[in-house]
């Protein structure tokens, strides 16, 4: 009987042993979320992950134009009288980010996880707005670009 019993703890402990390896396998091939950006204006927010990059590489140079022209960029209605609110994960913040308007830099390079800056900017001629919609992107990274998270402003007056 002492033998069937240690046989029975034996098994068990192989199953055990087995399913913990198949979750590790199973986790180990799940990709890590890039950090986030957020845009608030009012009540209202948006985030996103990564357009392009967020994984502390470099994106290459010819890869963000279409980084710019992503599909499926999340947009949110501004008041021109509104104040936009922009947010980053510390991680973005470590690397230092710039505000990116139509793909020109609206901001100098901060290292903060959060910056304003009125809703006007994003619809005057005179920062290279045309329409009724601009496209906002962070970039992140001082030097090399290492991330892009894109955000589509819409005028709501």
């Amino acid at each position: 009987m002492t033998t069937l019993h240690s046989v029975s703890r034996r098994r068990r402990a192989l199953a055990a042993a087995g399913v913990v390896s198949a979750g590790l396998l199973v986790l180990s091939a799940c990709d890590k979320p890039t950090p986030l950006a957020t845009v608030t204006v009012g009540t209202s927010s948006v985030h996103s992950e990564a357009t392009c990059g967020g994984e502390g590489k470099a994106v290459k140079t010819a890869d963000l134009a279409g980084c710019l022209k992503g599909k499926g960029i999340e947009s949110i209605k501004v008041d021109p009288d509104d104040t936009v609110r922009f947010g980053v994960d510390p991680e973005i913040a470590d690397e230092g980010w710039t505000i990116l308007m139509n793909g020109q830099p609206l901001t100098d390079s901060s290292k903060k996880t959060y910056r304003t800056v009125p809703g006007s900017v994003f619809f005057n001629a005179q920062y290279g707005a045309s329409g009724d919609s601009t496209l906002v992107s962070i970039k992140e990274g001082e030097k090399d670009v290492t991330g892009l998270w894109s955000f589509k402003l819409e005028k709501d007056s």
